[in-house]
């Protein structure tokens, strides 16, 4: 037998004052109770403001509220001494946490007898916006309750995404930030600085990625590298090939072995045969005075002596970037590195912005170059020159960089 569709109005009534909350909207107020004569429901009682129509449905059991309970319902009156459900100790409440359960977006409030006030104060803790009492509504009354009762609604489902929103942040951060390298030097002279900005808005880690280690011969291995995009899947594939870098130094593999193992790392990772990596790697022998330099589709590093201007490293025997071309070959150069030294290692970011704001030259090595030595000359050193290089390098280019930026620098005081 089909069951028989409740009643529903519209009713609207013109009084003075207005109400703060869903003024100006039409509302649907969807009342369950089991009063077969609808003594909540007569026109008169539901005294409207601001010209605003409440629509009204009623119900008069849990499974007529439920197929009544559309998304253009806006609150729910729920009679608290609504026969139904009882769960495991007689739950005065059920009838109210099983509409709550059906109406987890909706705003809901709660109708009991005076005498029952404890019952309806725990029918706000438990979920209602709020509750009204039988003898004292009038239509003044229900009328503001439903557009407070809709406003809170409405702003405890907004707080409860900004929390989210701030919890998700929160975790990324953490994640991003456990992700980022910790460098292993223990034992060694040489002091270590980075600086690291990712091109994409509000994230800690983009597709550039570094690492510094000492091996137990006291071989100081450094890297950094760039997978070509910055963006969430660039900057996981990123972690991974860090971290496979890591693992294979510590196994001894170097130079050319070590380069053809990550593109293999690289391939199997990737999401499509478009995507590659370039790739720098400088292996500072336990003296300090030379080093084993690879490039793989990489700027050379920039070395700066005392009293010397900075240079660049010699980049011609450079190999093609990883992921390129399956049978490629990285031979590894000697560099002389001297005495006292500064060594500093990037990524593109720091050369491919503006030298001038938008329209400009772009910086490149040789602007990046004299750009340094300029700083140098000032006297920075470490962490200061760093960070003066990342804001002079977003100064000149007239506003954020949109390419990732890692740079690192590692220096040997003494001679």
């Amino acid at each position: 037998m089909p069951v028989p569709v409740p009643r529903q109005r519209i009713v609207t009534a013109e009084a003075p004052g207005a109400v703060p909350a869903a003024t100006g909207t039409d509302l649907t107020l969807l009342v369950v109770e089991d009063d077969p004569a609808g003594a909540l429901a007569v026109p008169e009682m539901l005294d409207d403001v601001d010209g605003t129509r409440v629509r009204i449905r009623t119900a008069r059991n849990l499974t007529e509220a439920e197929r009544l309970l559309t998304d253009d319902v806006h609150c729910v009156l729920v009679d608290l001494a609504l026969p139904g459900p009882r769960a495991a100790g007689d739950d005065t409440l059920a009838p109210l946490r099983h509409i709550l359960r059906l109406a987890p977006r909706h705003a809901v409030l709660a109708l009991a007898a005076s005498a029952d006030a404890e019952l309806a104060a725990e029918a706000v803790r438990v979920g209602a916006q709020d509750h009204l009492f039988r003898e004292e509504l009038d239509g003044r009354l229900l009328s503001r309750a439903i557009r407070y009762a809709v406003e809170r609604k409405r702003a405890d489902a907004v707080q409860v995404k900004l929390t989210e929103s701030r919890l998700r942040a929160q975790e990324n951060a953490r994640l991003e930030r456990g992700l980022l390298p910790t460098p292993l030097l223990e034992g060694s002279d040489l002091r270590f600085a980075a600086r690291y900005r990712p091109g994409r808005s509000r994230a800690l880690l983009g597709g550039d990625f570094y690492d510094t280690v000492r091996t137990p011969d006291g071989t100081v291995h450094a890297m950094i590298g760039d997978v070509c995009g910055h963006g969430p899947d660039e900057a996981a594939l990123g972690v991974e090939l860090r971290i496979a870098w890591r693992a294979l130094t510590f196994a001894g593999l170097c130079g050319d072995e070590l380069l053809s193992t990550l593109q293999r790392v690289l391939e199997h990772e990737r999401e499509s045969e478009e995507i590659f990596a370039t790739l720098c790697t400088v292996d500072i022998a336990p003296d300090g005075r030379r080093a084993g330099l690879c490039l793989a589709g990489h700027p050379a590093p920039l070395i700066a002596r005392k009293d010397r201007p900075a240079r660049l490293l010699p980049y011609e025997d450079g190999g093609p970037a990883l992921g390129l071309l399956p049978r490629a070959r990285w031979p590894r150069r000697q560099v002389e590195l001297g005495g006292a030294w500064s060594l500093l290692m990037y990524t593109d970011g720091l050369i491919e912005g503006r030298s001038a704001g938008p329209g400009s030259p772009r910086l490149g090595q040789d602007g990046m170059v004299e750009m340094i030595n300029r700083q140098l000359a000032e006297g920075l050193r470490g962490e200061e020159l760093l960070e003066a290089a990342v804001t002079q390098v977003r100064s000149l280019n007239g506003g954020e960089l949109t390419d990732d930026v890692a740079v690192l620098a590692l220096e040997r005081a003494r001679g």
